[in-house]
């Protein structure tokens, strides 16, 4: 398929490669030409100066961008891609934003007959390398079962979770839930450090049992070591939580584990974590 790829950052580089691998005549642009002109030296295909220009006779149009304000740019903005995607193509957003965003460009698309999915991932840059992401879907189902044979070039999981928005929403329950357990994993490594025990030889027990989770098994070892230069940044998870803690707001539900959270995580930003991995939690308990 004629597919282009909006935004090459560590997700979306990797991700645009595997649809490239996969035999799609893939067009990629980014903020900073000269990053798509060294993916395009890297992995084939074409380079595009503007969203516009990239979405001209394609047939999938993927965006993978920083917040709202640039999703909107590359979708409705001066040189955004809508104007130029043609009825009955489809627009995939793997970025991470509000359901009120995802909702805004669904209604855009219908009014000039594009099928549109919020499509935000799970799995981090290792997934996204790897291709092994999870992905969750909101849209309607036409526009889901278009895109899926797309998006498995690059993930293990994919779900339709409902209407456009609901994938969004999907993602801020996902990003909660990480934030509780990455609190929950940093004071549990904070007390056995202090306690003197082996925390390698508690995390081999411990993650047999019930307290086992994908963040114990793959940060466990690296926040004992006090290694946070990799994975998916503190500035990205306090994006992602300050959606999650708005829309709590808007819904009139409390979350008072995911606000605390989001304040230690403004303490790492101001110790100079700001991008480092969502694991470095722990240096405000272990003053690493």
């Amino acid at each position: 398929m004629r597919i282009s790829f909006l935004g090459l950052g560590i997700m979306g580089a990797p991700m645009a490669r595997h649809l490239a691998k996969a035999g799609h005549d893939v067009t990629v642009c980014n903020r900073t030409m000269a990053k798509a002109a060294a993916w395009v030296a890297a992995h084939g295909g074409q380079a595009a100066a503007t969203p516009a220009a990239a979405a001209v006779d394609a047939e999938v149009v993927i965006a993978c961008v920083g917040a709202d304000a640039d999703l909107r740019a590359v979708t409705l903005g001066r040189d955004g891609a809508f104007a130029a995607m043609a009825p009955g193509s489809l627009f995939i957003d793997h970025t991470t934003v509000s359901a009120a965003i995802a909702r805004e460009l669904a209604d855009a698309g219908a009014a000039r007959e594009l099928l549109v999915l919020d499509a935000p991932v799970s799995g981090g840059q290792a997934g996204a390398e790897n291709g092994m992401l999870t992905i969750m879907c909101g849209g309607s189902a036409t526009a889901f079962a278009e895109s899926q044979p797309v998006m498995e070039a690059y993930a293990r999981r994919i779900g339709h979770m409902g209407p456009a928005g609901s994938g969004q929403l999907t993602k801020m329950v996902n990003q909660l839930c990480i934030a509780g357990v990455l609190q929950g994993l940093a004071e549990g490594l904070a007390l056995g450090e202090a306690a003197g025990l082996d925390l390698a030889q508690v995390v081999d027990v411990i993650s047999k049992g019930a307290a086992q989770s994908w963040q114990m098994e793959n940060r466990a070892v690296t926040m004992a070591r006090g290694e946070f230069d990799f994975g998916f940044a503190v500035d990205w998870m306090r994006k992602d939580l300050g959606l999650a803690l708005d829309e709590a707001r808007r819904l009139g539900v409390t979350l008072p584990l995911g606000a605390l959270v989001d304040q230690f995580y403004g303490d790492v930003q101001a110790m100079g974590g700001g991008r480092q991995d969502t694991s470095s939690l722990i240096r405000r308990l272990a003053h690493r």
